[in-house]
């Protein structure tokens, strides 16, 4: 499993800039629903730690989805730097989704 970080591109609109990033996020809460599942087949021990990685995950991934709002609200001259700070949160995500996957392989 491995998420997508967004690329930067300077000539992509916002709306579809909005569109890549909802098709990620959407990407992503299907993994963690993948991840949900394996959790609950497994162990007691293990399943502790799954439900630590997935409260860890969902959390950044909440933060990822504000910033998502915010560039949504953004006009057109602010919106490239809340692209900036989407980059930020998307990819401090994706560092933790990363790790949680190989911990758990």
């Amino acid at each position: 499993m491995s998420t997508q970080t967004p690329i930067r591109e300077q000539n992509l609109s916002k709306e579809a800039y909005e569109q890549k990033v909802k098709a990620q996020l959407d990407k992503l809460n299907a993994q963690i629903d993948e991840l949900k599942a394996k959790a609950q087949q497994a162990k007691a021990d293990t399943e502790i730690e799954y439900q630590n990685q997935i409260e860890e995950l969902s959390s950044k991934r909440d933060a990822a989805f504000q910033k998502m709002e915010e560039l949504k609200q953004a006009g057109e001259d602010a919106w490239k730097d809340i692209q900036t700070g989407f980059e930020s949160a998307w990819k401090e995500l994706e560092a933790s989704f990363e790790n949680a996957s190989k911990k758990f392989q």
